[in-house]
């Protein structure tokens, strides 16, 4: 078991955003649901809390009501080998939501997202003189993060 583990706050949508996510990525698990009772401060049958993994990672996700919304302040960010990773998570998780720059997104429960090719890094931190920042220049001009403009920077 992980030391820690990302509690989710919905609004009465977490069932539908653990199943997104679930559709999303591979490895991905539903581990324990529980759900409102008759008398309780949710429907009954609406999912109270729900774990689940995504690439071994846990999450649980809660229908704790409309009192605390996502900001960008937490995002969760996937690493992509390549650029049809990149646009299979981008497409997959901003629908319905937005597109933010520099490879961020927000998905329509307004989670927010990072969709980053593990060739920015190395290209940012490249020793050759002016090229980091020619890669800096052009993500800042990107949303979803293209590789091929990046490498040719």
């Amino acid at each position: 078991m992980q030391k820690i583990t990302p509690f989710l706050w919905f609004n009465g949508n977490a069932e539908e955003a653990m199943n997104l996510y679930l559709s999303v990525f591979k490895d991905a698990k539903i581990g324990h649901v529980s759900r409102y009772g008759a008398g309780g401060p949710g429907p009954a049958g609406a999912v109270m809390t729900a774990s689940f993994s995504l690439l071994g990672q846990e999450f649980i996700a809660l229908n704790g009501g409309p009192m605390h919304k996502f900001t960008p302040a937490i995002s969760f960010m996937v690493s992509c080998e390549s650029q049809d990773e990149v646009d299979a998570y981008w497409n997959a998780l901003s629908a319905g939501g937005s597109e933010e720059p520099c490879g961020w997104l927000r998905d329509r429960f307004g989670l927010s997202w990072q969709i980053i090719p593990t060739a920015l890094p190395r290209l940012m931190s490249s020793t050759e003189p002016g090229r980091a920042g020619r890669v800096m220049q052009a993500m800042l001009r990107m949303k979803k993060i293209d590789i091929k403009t990046l490498e040719e920077a």
